[in-house]
C-alpha cells in the first residue's frame, strides 16, 4: 500500500478530520491506486499512521462505506467494491464499460428465448403485431458481484439464435454484420419489488437505477430494446456538459 504514505490530516484545518481521511480514501479508489477486491487500511493502521482517534478512523471508512465504495466483512476487513461508470454521451456495451475499468463482465443467463412479446415493445421495435422477436434475461456481474439485471427484446432477424450470445450482445451482432450506430436511453428511478429485489441482491424496496435503451442500424432500423436495473451502490451514471457557445454582437 505505497499510496498509503500520502495519507494525511490536518488538524488545524475546518474540515473535520475523518472527511479529510474519508476524501483521501475515496481518491485512492477512483483512481484506482486500490482497485476492487483489496482490502482497505484498518482502523487500528490508519489511527496509527494519521495520528487519529480509531473512533475517527472509523468514521472515515463509514462514510467510503455509505458511498457503495467499499464494504464491510465482519472479521476480515474493508474491501473496496466494483463500480460502472456509463457516459450518456458516448454509445458503450456493459461488457466494454466494465473491461474499461479493469473489471472482469460476465452474464448469468436466466432466460434466451424466442417469444412474441407485449405490444408496446413491438411499436418500439418497429415490428408487426404477434411478430416473434429474440428475448434475453440475465444478471449482470462485475468479478462475480452483481451489479445490474438486464432484459433485451431484438427482431429476430438480428438474432435468430438467443442462446448463441455468450457475454456480449454488442461484440455478437458487430460479428454478424449488425452495428448499433446510436440509442436513446432514459434513465429513471424505481424500487425494486420482491421477484426484482431477489435477482439484484438487494432488499426488497431498495431504490434502483432503471436504464432503458432503444438502439439503431445505420439505417435507423431499432434493433434493440434493453432495460436494465442498475444497482447504484454500484452504478455510476456520468454525463459531460459544456456550456453553449455565448452569442457575439
Amino acid at each position: 500500500m505505497n499510496w498509503m504514505a500520502e495519507l494525511a490530516v490536518d488538524e488545524h484545518s475546518a474540515t473535520p478530520l475523518y472527511r479529510q481521511l474519508a476524501a483521501q480514501l475515496i481518491e485512492a479508489i477512483d483512481s484506482r491506486r486500490v482497485r476492487h477486491g483489496e482490502a482497505l487500511p484498518s482502523e487500528r493502521r490508519l489511527a496509527s499512521h494519521c495520528r487519529i482517534s480509531r473512533i475517527t478512523a472509523r468514521r472515515a471508512l463509514d462514510e467510503v462505506i455509505e458511498l457503495g465504495l467499499a464494504e464491510r466483512n465482519r472479521g476480515a476487513g474493508t474491501f473496496v467494491m466494483p463500480r460502472v461508470k456509463t457516459p450518456l454521451n458516448r454509445l458503450t456495451g456493459f461488457s466494454q464499460a466494465l473491461e474499461a475499468r479493469g473489471l472482469v463482465p460476465r452474464s448469468r443467463w436466466l432466460t434466451r428465448d424466442i417469444r412474441v412479446p407485449d405490444g408496446d415493445t413491438l411499436m418500439r421495435l418497429g415490428l408487426h403485431r404477434q411478430e416473434p422477436v429474440a428475448y434475453l434475461k440475465r444478471q449482470r456481474l462485475a468479478d462475480e458481484c452483481i451489479v445490474a439485471v438486464e432484459e433485451s427484446w431484438l427482431p429476430r432477424t438480428l438474432l435468430p439464435r438467443p442462446e448463441a450470445v455468450e457475454q456480449s450482445l454488442y461484440r455478437y451482432l458487430e460479428a454478424h454484420g449488425h452495428c448499433i450506430e446510436r440509442a436513446l436511453q432514459h434513465v429513471s428511478a424505481v424500487n425494486a419489488d420482491a421477484a426484482l429485489a431477489e435477482l439484484a441482491g438487494v432488499e426488497e424496496g431498495r431504490a434502483l437505477l432503471r436504464i432503458t435503451r432503444l438502439g439503431y442500424l445505420d439505417d435507423e432500423r431499432p434493433a434493440e430494446l434493453t432495460i436494465s436495473w442498475c444497482r447504484p451502490d454500484h452504478y455510476d451514471v456520468v454525463v459531460e456538459l459544456q456550456r453553449s457557445p455565448r452569442e457575439t454582437t
